[in-house]
């Protein structure tokens, strides 16, 4: 049985609509399950699903007369004179496949489902071609919510609002280590034993950077990227000074800036920039990066438990919106600032000293709602834990 993505219920609207909906995020999010899902949700046996990541596959969309496309899909059963669903997986292996979707969404009465792992591609892709005629959606690593629903607990995540004791603290602490520390995927949350999560982990990285970085950049010094995954795991949470990472790994401060546009179109780090109320000077400012899951975090070398947490936490909290940080000129700072209008700041154990600065923080910022998210159980009253994120 698939278990359910959250992402599901913001698609659902989306289904008897006439536009294209693309899925797109990280490789081994699970998107195609989540496709198969939808697949699945939909009564209709008039659909068809495809995998561009066979060869045979890649080649039928290489056909010049689209017509010829349509006969193809006849031919596995597909009806052409009612409603029809076609499920197109791993897109970015066919770049011809924009053009041919225009030609059949214009065309016939095809719904379009699609997915591929890179949007740094697929805007490019599909940003004129299906111009006002699709939807994307983006898919990320297991939430909490979600990982406790693939690790088969019942198990409801307290409200916000809860006051949570020690009793209930401990319950939850166990699960949210184990997130904590293996992230997110699918594929590693459902692995039995630890040896088996690290070379899922180990595997997911090696798959990325096989297929994004050798395979679908077009970069001649390939190892100055990896180099660079490695500097920002290290860095993870900081301000990134471009002229010093520049000079690390001995390449123009243009290309770090391009690779970093390149690690965030594939998913594997986000960049967030500063709060400010003008939004010139938050362009100005050096931006913070996250990667895309704390058990990728972990794998990349020794990292520091505080930065693994707030990595953590970061992860959760761009679901629900934008994201910015706060930090003055003598370094005092707020981690996460959602959609301008809510602050947290993570700690591992958090005392009564950081409960007073973020709250003096947000009072000249102007900002009500802010809460100390900890890792451990706390007695302080403004507190909510990683695990209710």
């Amino acid at each position: 049985m698939i278990i359910a993505r959250d992402l599901f219920k913001q698609i659902k609207p989306y289904i008897s609509s006439p536009e294209v909906i693309i899925i797109t995020g990280m490789r081994r999010v699970g998107k195609t399950t989540l496709l198969e899902y939808i697949s699945d949700y939909i009564e209709s046996g008039n659909k068809l699903f495809i995998d561009l990541e066979n060869p045979l596959n890649q080649k039928l969309f290489e056909e010049k007369n689209y017509e010829r496309i349509m006969a193809d899909f006849e031919s596995r059963g597909l009806k052409l004179n009612k409603r029809a669903y076609v499920f197109l997986d791993e897109i970015h292996f066919s770049k011809k496949l924009p053009s041919v979707v225009k030609y059949l969404y214009d065309h016939y009465k095809i719904k379009f489902f699609l997915t591929g792992s890179a949007s740094y591609y697929l805007k490019n892709f599909f940003s004129e071609s299906l111009a006002g005629r699709k939807y994307i959606f983006e898919l990320y690593p297991l939430n909490f919510r979600e990982f406790l629903r693939f690790k088969g607990s019942r198990l409801k995540v307290p409200a916000v609002s809860d006051k949570i004791g020690e009793a209930t603290h401990e319950i939850f602490a166990l699960l949210y280590e184990e997130y904590l520390r293996y992230g997110g995927f699918p594929g590693v949350v459902l692995k039995e034993n630890i040896s088996e999560k690290k070379k899922s982990l180990e595997a997911i990285f090696s798959s990325y950077y096989q297929l994004e970085v050798l395979q679908l950049s077009d970069y001649r010094n390939v190892s100055a990227v990896r180099d660079l995954i490695l500097l920002l795991a290290q860095r993870t949470g900081s301000k990134l000074d471009i002229f010093k990472l520049s000079k690390e790994l001995g390449i123009a401060r243009e290309t770090v800036n391009n690779y970093l546009s390149f690690l965030e179109g594939t998913y594997f780090i986000k960049l967030i920039r500063p709060f400010s109320r003008n939004k010139d000077t938050e362009i100005r400012q050096a931006s913070k990066a996250y990667l895309a899951d704390s058990g990728l975090l972990n794998i990349l070398g020794k990292i520091d438990e505080g930065k693994i947490f707030e990595n953590n936490i970061f992860q959760n909290l761009r679901l629900k919106g934008e994201l910015n940080y706060y930090q003055r000129k003598n370094g005092s700072e707020i981690d996460f600032i959602l959609n301008k209008a809510k602050a947290y700041e993570a700690k591992v154990s958090p005392d009564e000293r950081d409960e007073k600065k973020l709250a003096k923080l947000c009072a000249s910022l102007k900002i009500k709602e802010y809460k100390v998210i900890s890792r451990n159980h706390s007695e302080l009253d403004n507190i909510i834990y990683g695990f209710m994120v």
